[in-house]
């Protein structure tokens, strides 16, 4: 028997975001993990705000949207601040009720901004890092080491040369042809992104306006305990692995590949 198509909206719903959420999803005990880590954090928190003016995005809810743009590879912080609106799972996890009003995402990024340049996500992750630790869940003898490029937020037409003063602007989108020019890092920086590098992964890659990336990862489990950016060269990704390696506890013997 066919059912009937109703359109009804309930004027009032009796219901916590926490009841739609499957009681197996992989979120919950994430969820718990992270719970107690900020915890932990707080007394940084505390040291980080001003104790008056207007009260700004709670840090707790700015580093568990990081973790939901990693989860489900949300590419820009609009996508996520639109997708919380009316998701109820990620309401959920940042801890907002159904009927609260979801920040603009210009404010949401400014306020995250401001927390990423501090090191503070880094002792996120140490803390989460503790805990797996603590469940005998990381090895503490061998390692790999592993990079990726992070593009910069910045156009190849942005590539000039350092002593050439900077030529007017000719447009939104002007246009510039590199045949016959070598761009070198040595030689050549970008206007708007000054620290970026000009950098392939391998050969037959188009070089781009980068930054790197490197994970320290135990073998035993898979599980990543230390992260490092660095600016883009050859050698960036041997040299991260020293520092992140020395950070490792302990003081036995230990392996590492890259």
């Amino acid at each position: 028997m066919r059912g009937n198509d109703n359109s009804t909206e309930s004027m009032f719903v009796y219901l916590s975001p926490e009841s739609f959420v499957p009681q197996n999803h992989p979120l919950r005990s994430i969820r718990k993990m992270v719970d107690k880590a900020l915890a932990e954090l707080d007394p940084e928190f505390q040291a980080m705000y001003s104790h008056i003016g207007r009260p700004s995005i709670a840090p707790e809810k700015l580093l568990k949207g990081l973790l939901l743009q990693a989860f489900y590879t949300i590419r820009s912080n609009r996508l996520l601040v639109e997708q919380i609106g009316y998701n109820v799972l990620f309401r959920w996890f940042l801890g907002i009720s159904l009927d609260e009003k979801v920040w603009d995402h210009s404010t949401f990024s400014a306020n995250q901004q401001r927390l990423v340049e501090t090191d503070i996500a880094r002792k996120f992750l140490a803390k989460i890092a503790d805990q797996a630790r603590e469940k005998k869940l990381l090895s503490d003898e061998h390692f790999s080491v592993d990079g990726t490029l992070i593009d910069a937020w910045a156009s190849i037409k942005s590539f000039h040369p350092k002593d050439d003063p900077p030529d007017p602007p000719k447009g939104r989108n002007e246009e510039r042809d590199f045949h016959g020019k070598k761009l070198k890092n040595d030689t050549h920086a970008s206007a708007t992104d000054p620290e970026s590098r000009l950098y392939k992964k391998g050969k037959g890659k188009e070089a781009k306006l980068s930054y790197m990336g490197h994970a320290l990862m135990e073998n035993r489990n898979g599980f990543i305990v230390d992260t490092m950016a660095t600016l883009a060269s050859g050698t960036a990704e041997r040299d991260a692995a020293a520092i992140m390696v020395a950070d490792v506890p302990g003081s036995k013997r230990i392996t590492v590949g890259w």
